[in-house]
């Protein structure tokens, strides 16, 4: 799904229309890629890890195929995009669940995820960026459906059991518990809002206000596209989010995760703030930061979804998370493709330094609610 957003300039000059058309066309994708997340969690509490990672792959992958092959037809390319949010939407909820019971050190194992995870969304623009420059749009989405295939191999060749059995009592009574947990679930909303936001745009972003990053570099390779200077620049903000999640992890064990969690938000909106204002290499040293930080409290954020949710409903309350985070917050897609045509893309990081304000809100309403968690804490 990382691929797309690397796609928007260069499918708005194939099909001869806007930067926010294309965003808006996105708009299932990331919507079903989220509200699917809770009955995919129910699934893999009783169906098990595996077997739903392996109707992600082969979901996926079919969608994938589709759009490519049906790259002309924008509106029938939506649907395919649409199902592969649908499929995509497993990944979260039984991904995180199996890991938050199958690691003795929860935060190390969602960092190391993460870290991968967003190995992957660095390497994604890079590739979309070459492959559409070298082979065209349509090879981008088939290539994609390839990884997919492979997918469906590692998970054939992976030992872990994937089923959680073990119960264990919670400190807080079901109403303190429930109360805290919709908190929890409000601020991962906002966040996933200031994510998607953020993500979506950037390729186009960088592209637009990095003009000088792009004629410096032209003077030493000819004929380059603007498109993958952008990319490459996406990518290291990407690899940045790496440093950040390994150091998010790290936080987590030694710290109080609510602590933690309003820190590495509240760096974020002073970032954003300058990421409206400047351009070219500062522009992309700042967006490192921001990403740092953004990415960085996602170890964080899975850590205490698994401390404050049951072990046997543990892909459900990551499936609840994904709901919010990746579902309701997909509309963050809509208000990014409305900001830009009416004001531009500048303004469209003020308004996520707004949302990182709410955010640092809920969380401490989320302090005010709850004692200290510390990894050294039984989960609940």
């Amino acid at each position: 799904m990382l691929f797309f957003p690397a796609l928007v300039i260069p499918m708005a000059s194939y099909h001869d229309t806007n930067v926010a058309d294309i965003v808006s066309r996105s708009f299932w994708m990331y919507c079903l890629f989220g509200i699917t997340a809770l009955p995919w969690g129910f699934l893999a509490d009783r169906l098990g890890a595996r077997l739903l990672m392996i109707i992600f792959h082969i979901g996926a992958g079919f969608c994938c195929l589709g759009a490519g092959l049906w790259i002309n037809h924008p509106d029938t390319m939506a649907i395919y995009l649409a199902g592969l949010g649908v499929f995509s939407g497993i990944y979260h909820p039984t991904g995180l669940g199996w890991i938050s019971h199958s690691v003795s050190r929860i935060s190390i194992g969602m960092a190391i995820n993460g870290m991968c995870g967003n190995l992957g969304m660095a390497v994604a623009p890079i590739l979309a960026g070459f492959i559409n420059w070298m082979y065209g749009l349509k090879a981008v989405f088939l290539f994609v459906s390839g990884i997919n295939c492979l997918g469906i191999l590692l998970l054939l060749c992976l030992s872990v059991q994937s089923h959680i059995n073990e119960t264990e009592p919670s400190k807080y009574s079901k109403n303190k518990l429930l109360k805290t947990f919709i908190i929890l679930l409000v601020t991962m909303m906002f966040g996933g809002m200031a994510y998607r936001g953020s993500t979506v745009i950037l390729p186009a972003y960088f592209e637009l206000k990095n003009q000088g990053v792009f004629q410096f570099f032209s003077l030493f390779f000819h004929d380059l596209s603007p498109n993958v200077v952008a990319a490459v620049s996406v990518s290291l903000v990407f690899l940045a989010g790496m440093a950040g999640q390994y150091a998010g992890g790290r936080f987590a064990e030694h710290f109080d995760l609510r602590y933690c969690y309003i820190a590495f938000h509240l760096v974020c909106i002073p970032m954003a703030i300058l990421m409206a204002y400047i351009v070219n290499f500062p522009l992309i040293v700042i967006t490192m930061v921001y990403f740092f930080f953004l990415l960085g409290m996602q170890p964080i954020e899975n850590t205490l979804v698994a401390k404050l949710s049951p072990s046997q409903f543990m892909h459900s309350a990551y499936g609840a998370k994904f709901v919010v985070t990746f579902g309701i917050a997909a509309l963050s897609v809509k208000m990014v493709a409305g900001i830009e045509k009416h004001m531009g893309m500048s303004p469209v990081f003020l308004v996520l330094s707004g949302v990182s304000i709410l955010i640092i809100l809920c969380i401490v309403a989320l302090i005010m609610n709850t004692d200290p968690i510390r990894m050294n804490e039984s989960r609940l």
